[in-house]
C-alpha cells in the first residue's frame, strides 16, 4: 500500500506563540500529515515569557514557567534544534539557512521570531565590540533574567536604575527591590504605564509604586550611561536635563521591537512587522507557491490590518486561526484582529486593563472614582451605549464583568457608576453565576466560562483537572480564583462534588504513592534502587525521569548501605559531584570544615586554580572557597590534586556548617562555636536530605554566622548552655528560626541535631526546605517529639541518623570506577535550567507524626526540562 508523503513544516521560533501554534497543530492531527522541524534561538524548551519577573522577583523558580519541555518534542515526533538561529529563507529553493551555514528544505514555512528588547540611543550604552556595557541588561528572556537574578543576589550591586516605566520595567523594579537594592525607575514619558493608563491612573499608580520604596522619574529621558575606570562597569545613567544617577546595575526596559529580519532578508513584506493577510499568510510573496512554498508569520514578529501586538491572547488567537488552515480543519478561518485587554499584578499592585484608557471622542462619557491615599482607581468609557474601555487600579473585582460587556456589547446600566459598584447591594465582586456562558475568563488561553463547564460536565471533578484540560490559568495565572470560583460553581449547580487532584498527595509525579504508602511499599518489597521502583509501582512500570530525584534521595534515606545506584537517576550535579553552571564548565567546592582552612589547603587550591585555569576563586557565603569554570574532564583531576573531601555544594544535602571564631580570638565568645561547627560537619557531611540543609552555629547571640536564619542554627548563651534552633530561612524570604531547645553540652547539640536532621528525612516532603517543614508541622509538635519524645520516637532516630552517618563515602575519594573515565570525557552542554523547586507547601500546622503521614502537605512537584536534556549527553 503506497503511504502519502509527509509535507515539511518548518517553525522558526520557539517563543509562545510558535510553541502554542505546535499544541494547536497537534491537536487536529496534524503529526499525520507534516513532518515538523522547529529552530529556536534559545537552548531550552518553550517557556512562559510573561512569567519571568516571578522569577526575578524569587517568588517562583525558573522550572515553574515551562509549558513545554525539551522531552515534550520528542515525544510527539517533533525535531526541536535548539539554540539554533535561522539568518535567511532561499525561497525559490525553499530552504532556511542557520548561522552555520546549514540549509533545511521545508514545504510550509511558519515565521514566529517575537521581539527583542529596544535601546534606545544612549552614550556609553555599548562597548567597542557592540556588546552592552557589563552591567546594562534587557528584560526579555531567561538568560538576561538569570543574569540579573545573579547580580542581585551577589551582594556586591546596591543601587539600581531602571529605564522605562511601563509594565516590565515595573516589574524589573519589583524583582530587583526584592533582593534588596535602592531601585529608581526613569521613565521618559509624563506617566506611568501611559500605554495601558490615563495620567489620572497613572499618577496613582506611581504614588502606590513610591509607597514600597521605589523612586519613581517621569518625563525624564535618559540620553547616556556612565562607566567606572578600574573595570568598565556601568556606574550611573545620564538624563538630558544634565542629572547623574549613580547604578549599579542599569535594566532597559524601553518596548520592544518585532524580529523582522528574516523576513527583510527572504524579501517579504515588512512594515512594523512581517505584514499577513487574515490567514496569517506573508502577503505578496515574491515567489508563486509553485516555487517559494507557503511562508506564513504570526506572534509578535507579524504585522495584521496595521497592528502588532505584545500581548498574549491575540498570539493565541492567530495560532488557533493559522492550525485550522494548515490543517485543513477549517479552511476558511480568518484572524480578524483582537481587542486589547490585560488582567495582571504590576510591582504588587492590582491592575486591569480593558480598551481604551480614556475618551476619544467629544461624546465618549468618562466615569472616573480615585482614591490616591488608599491606591484605588477605576474609570469606565462608554460610547453609543456601549462600553469601549475600563481601567482598574487596586481592586480589579469588577474585572471579570466589565469584560464581559466589553466583548460581549452588552447593554449598560443607566447609571454608568454601576458598572463600578454595587449601589445599595452591598457592593462585592460580580457573581460568576451572572457570567454569560461565552464570558472570557483566562484572556492569556481565550477560555470562556461555557469551556471550563463543558470540562466539568466531561467529567472533571477538580481545579487542577479543568485547567489541565483548558489550558485556563497557564498563562500569567491571574485568573487563576476566577477559575477555581467558576469550577466550584459549575459542579455544584450538577449536584457534584468538588474533589482534588490525588496527584497532589504523590511523593513524586511517576508514582501514584503517597510519602507513607510508598514508604511502606518500599521496605515491604524490600526495593532498593529506582528502577525496581518503578517496576514494582508505576503504573506498567514506567519511567519517569522528574521522579527519580526524589526517589533517589528517599532510597538513599531508607537503605543506607543497601541502596543500588544507578546513573541515570541522578541529576548531573550528582552524576558528577559539582555544580553545573550557566556556561556548562563546573563548580568545584571543596570542604572547609567550620569555614576553619589551613595554609597547606589554600596552597592547594591556588596551584590547583592556575593548573586548570579556573575562572574565578570566590568565598561562598559558606565561609568556603568556590573554584568557577572547571571543565568537565578536568574534574577527577581536580579532586584528586586538591586532596580534600567534598564540599557538597551541588546537592540535595547537608551543604556546610557555618561558623563564628568562638572563644578563641573573640572577646565576646560564650562558647566554643568553632570546634562545635567543625564536630557538626564531620558528623553530618554529605547526608541525603529532601532539600538543602544549611547550618551556623555562633559563639554569642551577636550571631555573626546567621545561626537564627538557618535550617539549623545553634546560640552559645553561657554557662555551657546552647539554643538550638530549626526552620529558619535567609534567601528570597526570610525567616527567623523557631527555637526547639536549649541544652548544657555541644554533646546533647549534636544529638538533638542529629535528631532533628533523621525527623526531617523520615517525614519532610521531597524538595520541602525546613523554613516550610517546621511551620507545617508547628514547633511546638516537633518540639513534643523530639525533645520530650511523647511519641516514643526518639532513640529509634538516633539509630538510624548514626547508622546513615557511618555509611558515608567521599564522592570524590571514590572514583566510582570503572566507567569514571568515560563519564567525564564528553564536554557539558551549556545554559542548564537550574535543580527543581518546589512551590510552597501549604497546610495547617499540628497534628501528630503518625496521623500526618496518611494526610502528608501536599507539594506541587515541578521539573525544568534538565533531565530530558542531560540523560543522554551527559553520562
Amino acid at each position: 500500500m503506497h503511504m502519502k508523503k509527509k509535507r515539511h513544516l518548518v517553525l522558526v521560533g520557539n517563543g509562545m506563540a510558535g510553541a502554542r501554534l505546535l499544541e494547536e497543530l497537534l491537536e487536529r492531527g496534524a503529526s499525520e500529515t507534516f513532518e515538523i522541524t522547529v529552530f529556536g534561538d534559545e537552548p531550552y524548551g518553550n517557556y512562559n515569557r510573561i512569567m519571568l519577573s516571578h522569577v526575578l522577583a524569587g517568588e517562583d523558580g525558573e522550572e515553574s514557567i515551562y509549558l513545554n519541555e525539551i522531552g515534550w518534542y520528542a515525544e510527539n515526533g517533533i525535531d526541536l534544534r535548539s539554540g539554533v538561529r535561522i539568518v535567511d529563507v532561499d525561497l525559490p529553493a525553499r530552504e532556511v539557512i542557520d548561522a552555520t551555514g546549514e540549509r533545511t528544505g521545508y514545504d510550509v514555512l511558519v515565521i514566529a521570531t517575537g521581539s527583542s528588547p529596544h535601546f534606545p540611543p544612549m552614550d556609553g550604552l555599548r562597548r567597542e565590540d557592540g556588546s552592552l556595557l557589563p552591567g546594562v541588561s534587557g528584560f526579555r528572556s531567561l538568560d538576561e533574567t538569570r543574569a540579573m537574578l545573579e547580580e542581585a543576589r551577589s551582594g556586591h550591586h546596591r543601587r539600581a536604575v531602571v529605564i522605562g516605566g511601563g509594565l516590565l520595567g515595573l516589574e524589573a523594579a519589583k524583582g530587583l527591590q526584592n533582593h534588596g537594592l535602592d531601585v529608581t525607575v526613569i521613565h521618559s514619558p509624563a506617566h506611568l504605564m501611559n500605554q495601558q493608563l490615563d495620567a489620572e491612573a497613572g499618577a496613582v499608580l506611581r504614588r502606590s509604586i513610591e509607597d514600597c520604596g521605589i523612586s519613581v522619574v517621569t518625563g525624564a529621558r535618559t540620553t547616556g550611561v556612565t562607566a567606572r575606570t578600574d573595570d568598565g562597569r556601568v556606574s550611573g545613567v545620564v538624563l538630558k536635563d544634565g542629572r547623574v544617577f549613580d547604578a549599579d546595575m542599569v535594566v532597559v526596559t524601553a518596548g520592544i521591537r518585532p524580529n523582522t529580519d528574516v523576513g527583510v532578508r527572504a524579501g517579504l513584506v515588512v512594515e512594523r512587522g512581517i505584514v499577513v493577510d487574515d490567514q496569517m499568510r506573508c502577503v505578496d510573496q515574491p515567489v508563486s507557491d509553485g516555487g517559494g512554498g507557503q511562508v506564513y508569520a504570526l506572534g509578535e514578529c507579524a504585522q495584521h490590518r496595521g497592528e502588532t501586538y505584545g500581548l498574549v491572547a491575540p498570539l493565541w488567537e492567530q495560532a488557533t486561526v493559522l492550525a485550522d488552515v494548515l490543517t485543513g480543519s477549517d479552511p476558511d478561518a480568518a484572524y480578524h484582529g483582537s481587542k486589547t485587554s490585560t488582567k495582571l499584578k504590576v510591582a504588587g499592585v492590582d491592575v486591569a486593563a480593558i480598551g481604551q484608557s480614556g475618551p476619544e471622542h467629544p461624546d465618549d462619557e468618562h466615569v472616573v472614582f480615585s482614591d490616591v491615599r488608599r491606591g484605588l482607581y477605576q474609570s469606565v468609557v462608554v460610547r453609543d451605549g456601549r462600553l469601549v474601555g475600563a481601567t482598574l487600579l487596586g481592586d480589579t473585582r469588577k474585572s471579570a464583568a466589565l469584560q464581559q460587556a466589553f466583548d460581549r456589547g452588552l447593554p449598560l446600566p443607566e447609571q454608568r457608576v454601576e458598572l463600578l459598584f454595587d449601589l445599595g447591594s452591598g457592593g462585592g465582586e460580580a457573581s460568576v453565576e451572572d457570567l454569560a456562558d461565552d464570558a472570557q475568563v483566562c484572556n492569556c488561553n481565550g477560555v470562556t466560562k461555557g469551556d471550563i463547564c463543558g470540562a466539568v460536565a466531561s467529567g472533571c471533578t477538580s481545579v487542577k483537572g479543568v485547567m489541565d484540560a483548558t489550558r485556563a490559568g497557564k498563562g500569567c495565572g491571574s485568573c487563576k480564583e476566577v477559575v477555581s470560583a467558576v469550577v466550584e460553581h459549575a459542579i455544584a449547580a450538577g449536584g457534584g462534588t468538588l474533589t482534588e487532584d490525588a496527584s497532589v498527595h504523590w511523593y513524586v509525579p511517576g508514582v501514584p504513592l503517597r510519602k507513607d504508602e510508598l514508604v511502606a511499599a518500599i521496605r515491604e518489597q524490600h526495593l532498593t534502587s529506582v528502577s525496581a521502583v518503578f517496576a514494582a509501582l508505576a503504573p506498567g512500570g514506567a519511567e519517569d525521569a522528574k521522579s527519580k530525584m526524589g526517589l533517589t534521595s528517599l532510597l538513599r534515606t531508607l537503605w543506607p548501605t543497601e541502596f543500588v545506584d544507578e546513573r541515570d537517576a541522578r541529576f548531573i550535579n550528582d552524576r558528577v559531584h559539582a555544580n553545573i553552571q550557566r556556561d556548562g564548565t563546573f563548580s568545584v567546592v571543596p570542604q572547609m570544615k567550620g569555614g576553619v582552612t589551613t595554609p597547606e589547603q589554600l596552597r592547594k587550591i591556588a596551584d590547583v586554580a592556575e593548573k586548570y585555569g579556573v575562572g574565578m576563586l570566590k568565598v561562598t557565603g559558606g565561609q568556603r572557597i568556590d573554584m568557577l569554570g572547571v571543565k568537565k574532564e578536568d574534574l577527577p583531576k581536580v579532586w584528586a590534586d586538591l586532596d580534600m573531601p567534598s564540599g557538597y555544594a551541588y546537592g540535595k544535602s547537608m551543604r556546610t556548617v557555618k561558623t563564628c571564631v568562638g572563644t578563641d580570638y573573640c572577646r565576646f565568645g560564650l562558647g566554643d562555636s568553632t570546634a562545635l561547627g567543625i564536630a557538626m560537619e564531620e558528623k553530618f557531611q554529605g547526608l541525603e536530605t529532601p532539600a538543602k540543609l544549611k547550618l551556623g552555629v555562633v559563639g554569642c547571640p551577636r550571631n555573626c554566622a546567621e545561626a537564627y536564619v538557618k535550617d539549623i542554627g545553634v546560640v552559645a548563651i553561657g554557662n555551657g548552655k546552647w539554643e538550638v534552633y530549626v526552620g529558619g530561612a535567609a534567601g528570597a524570604s526570610v525567616r527567623k528560626a523557631d527555637l526547639l531547645a536549649t541544652v548544657d553540652s555541644p554533646e546533647a547539640v549534636i544529638q538533638l541535631t542529629g535528631r532533628f536532621i533523621q525527623f526531617y528525612r523520615t517525614w519532610g516532603n521531597w524538595l520541602e526546605r525546613t523554613y516550610d517543614f517546621v511551620p507545617r508541622l508547628s514547633i511546638e509538635r516537633i518540639r513534643l517529639v523530639l525533645v520530650e519524645d511523647s511519641d516514643g520516637m526518639c532513640a529509634q532516630l538516633d539509630d538510624e541518623i548514626d547508622a546513615a552517618c557511618a555509611a558515608y563515602r567521599d564522592p570524590w575519594k571514590e572514583r566510582e570506577a570503572p566507567d569514571a573515565p568515560g563519564r567525564f570525557s564528553a564536554p557539558a552542554l551549556p545554559l542548564i535550567p537550574l535543580p527543581l523547586v518546589p512551590k510552597r507547601p501549604v497546610g495547617a500546622p499540628g497534628g501528630t507524626p503518625r496521623d500526618l503521614l496518611p494526610t502528608p502537605n501536599p507539594v506541587e512537584i515541578v521539573s525544568p526540562n534538565e533531565e530530558a536534556l542531560m540523560a543522554g549527553a551527559q553520562q
